[in-house]
């Protein structure tokens, strides 16, 4: 009951109810009192309801929208799952929110750091604001987050794989108005990779009216040791002095003598994997119980200093800056939407290294060695996961696994290891040397663990699969062999097998430029705008434009991507965006054809040079392309003979887009009828595209009347009966009545 007065304390001020004005947030009585708002919900639901496909799967560089509601309004409540086979996705994966029509995002995180767990991970995690479960799969975030005229909340995938599944809830409340004192819920993600050497690490630093309550921050150790000595500090309202000053970063998530993995109402920390070279940190406070108000401005920063030991192990100071990698998301309310914080940085820049090398380690089971048992693979164990499968006789049984370095320098190693009722007890040695070392602290990565870490495997049910941090390690140019070696089982198994999912190599310290590019500083707001002009952080399309033209290559494609944030208001910039898809530059060019996707149909200019773009011989352009032509519906129709062609594309994503694409067009698309046949007949193509090709049949009705037998063929499997019915009926002329 206690915990639910302290909630009641911190949502009601901000429930913009009008009986709950005049309520007590003590009242018993609350739960009994008669609502006067509307209820709702907008979900992934199939609008087809005899279908249990109720998951959508954005595409790289695909923005996804989730709710786009009218105010006045609350959402009150976010659900979402994800089956994603890409390392560190929930890091990939971008969460915004717009208010009342903004071009600027009052929330802009890592999906994973906004509900509450950082560095990609996922976790369980039980508080207030924030519950993980299912392993940390199913994510839900209880801010209430009012607006006055609209939300709008969007997913974006910026990582280089289609999203598995996407199911998502969006609750919400539908009021006759809001109260003149409801501010605006905004969270924003930024990194130091490290901080620089000699100042605080900043987790937010704005101007305005409001307060502040939340923070979830990681940190990735690139140094042995305690990294935790360093003090939080709140300066309000430009005072030179720090208002409020912590005595040190475990104290100010609320714990002591150090942090380790655990949860509450208001604090917790997910992750905490030790003090070794590598190790990971992941922590939240929210500050429900003690915001802190502003009404001018706020600047939050936490000193980067702990523990340092000299090359022989001993201990150099007690308190000393350490360049430990930090990110955060900062959590407020403030009265309007702020402008004026600078653009996150984009996809696998806001991975620590910015270079994982993520490797489908099955497909080298020809060169995997085994003693005591025997490996194979097990295909879509969870949602387009494969594993490698150790079946293990027992304790002593191991399989040597081989993994290549490009070339000599110092490695981040992680495996991506799952969990089952079967599954055993291990140790892990990277060419004889033991590894899991991130949970002790000694001296060097050249020195190996004083003893062996275990790995526990066994779990009630199967799951796909964590990752365990192996440690930073010196390696040679070639090939290196990873020994999984069972050590026993624990007493609920029933085996001691094993199940690889994928092996991450990242090479420290080769931090791309062009993957901070949009971590420079924000321009100071433009101050003569014409009446209700669009602006993107604070700026005109015309400031990004011409600031394109002076920036360094490796800034270009992050200046593209903001002249994309404005939508189909950035036309004058279609020029722009034309010459670079001509660019020698492969992220420049992909960048141009994100932003043209943003653009939609305003782009059709360009649909002839992206049709040209589905031939070019870099899968990722191809699939940047296929997805502009998408957004673009009906107006890509130029590009429609390059889309049919597409259909034979290589790469699976690309089949799949171009099946999308094709389907928007509607009837315009009947020329793609006999290709989109003979794919739909092809017994080898996937599952997932097999289905979209169905679909765009469907989509394209009465002109596709020659595919119904292919479709009366097809709909006799029953993973596309449903799915083949609806197209068949709509190519018919007819209404499904089995749709919303």
């Amino acid at each position: 009951m206690r915990v639910f007065l302290l909630a009641a304390l911190f949502i009601l001020p901000l429930a913009a109810v009008a009986q709950m004005q005049k309520t007590s947030p003590l009242d018993p009585l609350d739960y009994a009192r008669l609502k006067t708002f509307s209820a709702y919900r907008t979900s992934s639901n199939n609008l087809l309801v005899t279908s249990n496909d109720d998951s959508k799967h954005p595409q790289p560089g695909e923005t996804f929208v989730l709710a786009d509601l009218k105010g006045p309004g609350i959402v009150n409540h976010i659900w979402l799952t994800i089956a994603d086979n890409e390392y560190a996705w929930p890091r990939l994966l971008r969460v915004r929110v717009y208010y009342d029509g903004h071009k600027t995002p009052s929330v802009d995180a890592p999906l994973g750091d906004f509900f509450g767990v950082g560095l990609g991970y996922e976790r369980n995690l039980n508080s207030i604001m924030v519950r993980d479960a299912s392993f940390g799969r199913a994510r839900n975030s209880y801010w209430p987050m009012p607006f006055r005229k609209s939300c709008r909340i969007t997913v974006t995938n910026e990582g280089k794989r289609r999203m598995s599944n996407l199911y998502y809830h969006v609750d919400w409340q539908k009021h006759d108005s809001l109260p003149e004192d409801i501010g605006y819920f905004h969270a924003w993600y930024r990194q130091g990779t490290p901080p620089p050497a000699g100042k605080l690490y900043t987790l937010l630093d704005i101007q305005g009216t409001g307060h502040y309550v939340g923070t979830v921050m990681s940190v990735l150790q690139s140094d042995v040791g305690w990294f935790g000595e360093g003090d939080e500090m709140f300066y309000v309202d430009g005072e030179k002095a720090p208002r409020i000053e912590g005595t040190g970063t475990e104290d100010y998530f609320n714990d002591a003598w150090g942090l380790r993995v655990s949860d509450g109402p208001w604090t917790g920390t997910p992750i905490a994997e030790g003090e070794g070279l590598g190790a990971r940190l992941s922590g939240y406070r929210w500050h429900g119980v003690d915001p802190v108000p502003f009404t001018r401005s706020l600047k939050f920063q936490i000193e980067h200093a702990g523990w340092t030991y000299n090359a022989d192990g001993s201990v150099r100071s007690g308190f000393e800056e350490r360049p430990d990698y930090f990110s955060s998301v900062a959590f407020w309310y403030q009265k309007g939407v702020n402008e004026g914080l600078p653009e996150p940085p984009f996809g696998e820049g806001r991975l620590p290294h910015g270079n994982a090398l993520q490797i489908e380690i099955e497909n080298a089971l020809p060169d995997v060695t085994t003693q005591k048992g025997e490996a194979a693979v097990q295909k879509e164990v969870f949602w387009s996961k494969d594993i490698l499968f150790f079946k293990a006789e027992g304790a002593g049984s191991a399989m040597n696994v081989p993994i290549d370095a490009a070339r000599d320098g110092r490695y981040e190693v992680i495996a991506q290891i799952a969990q089952a009722p079967d599954y055993g007890n291990y140790v892990i040695t990277l060419d004889g040397k033991l590894t899991n070392s991130v949970t002790t602290t000694w001296a060097s990565s050249g020195v190996p663990p004083p003893q062996a870490q275990i790995i526990h495997n066994y779990n009630w049910e199967m799951y796909v699969a964590p990752d365990y941090m192996l440690g930073w390690f010196d390696l040679t140019k070639g090939r290196h062999t990873l020994t999984f070696t069972c050590v026993g089982k624990d007493m609920m198994a029933t085996g001691f097998n094993i199940g690889i999912d994928g092996l991450v190599l990242a090479e420290v310290g080769k931090f791309r430029a062009s993957d901070i590019g949009d971590m420079a500083e924000a321009a100071p707001r433009a101050q003569s705008l014409a009446a209700g002009a669009p602006v993107y952080r604070g700026q005109p399309l015309a400031h990004y434009m011409e600031r394109f033209d002076k920036a360094a290559a490796e800034y270009r494609p992050g200046i593209l991507r903001q002249i994309g944030a404005f939508g189909a208001d950035a036309s004058p910039a279609i020029p722009l965006l034309s010459g670079a898809l001509g660019d020698k530059n492969k992220e420049l060019r992909q960048a141009a054809c994100v932003a043209l996707a943003e653009l939609g149909e305003k782009a059709a200019p360009t649909a002839a040079t992206l049709g040209k773009m589905l031939r070019t011989e870099d899968a990722e352009v191809r699939l940047a392309a296929a997805l502009a032509l998408l957004e673009m519906g009906r107006a890509a129709k130029p590009a429609i003979p390059e889309l049919i062609e597409a259909l034979k594309d290589s790469l699976p994503t690309t089949r799949y887009m171009a099946a999308m694409a094709l389907g928007e067009m509607r009837e315009a698309a009947a020329s793609a009828v006999p290709a989109l046949t003979e794919r739909v007949n092809n017994p080898d193509e996937e599952f997932r595209t097999r289905r979209n090709i169905i679909r765009a049949l469907g989509s394209i009705g009465p002109p596709a009347a020659s595919a119904i037998p292919a479709l009366e063929e097809i709909g006799k499997q029953d993973d596309f009966r449903r799915e083949a019915e609806g197209a068949i009926l709509r190519i018919k002329g007819k209404s499904p009545e089995t749709w919303h």
